[in-house]
């Protein structure tokens, strides 16, 4: 049996009229950037993450640059964030002359540790920037009361999170803003880059929408210096296609996570490997379903890949030892367990059109791994 990492081709397969029926309406009206297909995708959105305002832009990555940009952040500036992570988290801060200061994580979340947020807080520390990884959001509860007390804006990075909660709030709607991507991989993906940025901020979302137009209010009067950051139409057709079917694929990516969890508990295998953690306020998405193997995760790659079980590592370097960032000085120890996480992680497949029949093969093949010693 094939196990892929994540198979598409059946969800697109499914969509397909529908799609071919969205792009022949952009083709027909020739509005191939923004749009009113993107103007409608954005205001779907809001409704989805429950908050006044989403505006699109090129990708996820330009989501937090413009994100940054709209609070303001700069050369002088500190943002305190997460090592582990993809890059795009810090590369925003650094684009912008700021300096990234690295708070390690939570062993159990993988998400940021609020609990050492304060003691790195400065004069300088402009935003703190949390990340929902693997789809699991931060402790907001926590960096909201930060923010709060010290009167300092979180940017949720949320690329990974689209329609994660904790306590009934949203991700996207817990902070000045947040920042999703709509990469091929993500739970709601399109057909190339594409991403967004949400805010109940009525001025910042007029900064934004200025922002990803070379900071353009009224055309060639420029109020900001801005991206050329636009969602074509195209990609805003194929979204709104994609949006009404969301929760069921999160919805089913849920009941394999958790039909992961009782076939790796029957078969003994939870003393071998560490499942993810099921926040009990909160709705995990599963973007990734990431376990744990000390000592020997590299070898169960390597094994699972023979099996023809796709997997991956998310992520096998930290940011704060990659060779881009060396000249903020951190070394080998520095982020003890994000360190170990990239030592012992590894993601495996949960795509919503996975059969319990390749979920049994995943942990049959896992229990054989560990058998054989």
């Amino acid at each position: 049996m094939k196990v892929p990492l994540l198979d598409l081709k059946e969800q697109n397969q499914n969509l397909r009229p529908e799609i071919e029926a969205a792009l022949a309406r952009v083709l027909d009206t020739n509005a191939f950037i923004l749009g009113g297909e993107v103007a409608a995708l954005e205001e779907e959105l809001a409704a989805y993450c429950r908050v006044r305002h989403a505006i699109a832009c090129a990708s996820g990555s330009d989501a937090i640059l413009l994100a940054l940009m709209a609070m303001d952040v700069g050369p002088g500036d500190e943002v305190i964030t997460t090592p582990y992570s993809f890059f795009a988290t810090v590369s925003s801060i650094t684009r912008l002359g700021a300096t990234p200061v690295f708070v390690d994580i939570d062993p159990v979340t993988y998400n940021i540790d609020v609990l050492q947020i304060e003691a790195k807080i400065t004069e300088r520390t402009k935003a703190i920037e949390p990340v929902h990884l693997y789809g699991q959001c931060a402790d907001m509860a926590a960096l909201d009361s930060i923010s709060e007390k010290h009167g300092i804006p979180v940017v949720e990075d949320a690329a990974q999170a689209i329609g994660a909660e904790e306590n009934g709030t949203r991700a996207g709607a817990m902070s000045a803003v947040g920042c999703f991507s709509f990469y091929p991989s993500k739970n709601l993906g399109g057909m190339g880059d594409g991403g967004f940025v949400t805010t109940n901020d009525d001025v910042i979302a007029r900064k934004l929408q200025a922002l990803r137009v070379h900071g353009s209010e009224e055309k060639y009067y420029h109020k900001y210096i801005g991206l050329n950051s636009r969602l074509d139409g195209f990609q805003g057709a194929v979204l709104r296609i994609k949006l009404p079917h969301l929760d069921a694929w999160t919805d089913k990516r849920r009941e394999n996570a958790a039909n992961y969890q009782t076939l790796f508990t029957d078969r003994g295998l939870t003393e071998e490997i560490t499942l993810p953690h099921e926040p009990e306020n909160g709705r995990h998405i599963y973007n990734q379903y990431v376990i744990r193997v000390p000592n020997r995760r590299d070898e169960l790659k390597t094994y699972l890949t023979k099996n023809e079980i796709g997997t991956d590592i998310y992520y096998p370097m930290p940011l704060h030892l990659q060779e881009c960032f060396a000249y903020l000085g951190y070394s080998l120890g520095d982020m003890p367990e994000s360190e170990r996480a990239a030592a012992e992680t590894l993601a495996l497949p949960i795509f919503p059109e996975m059969t319990a029949g390749q979920q049994e093969y995943v942990a049959e093949t896992i229990a054989g791994f560990f058998s054989h010693g």
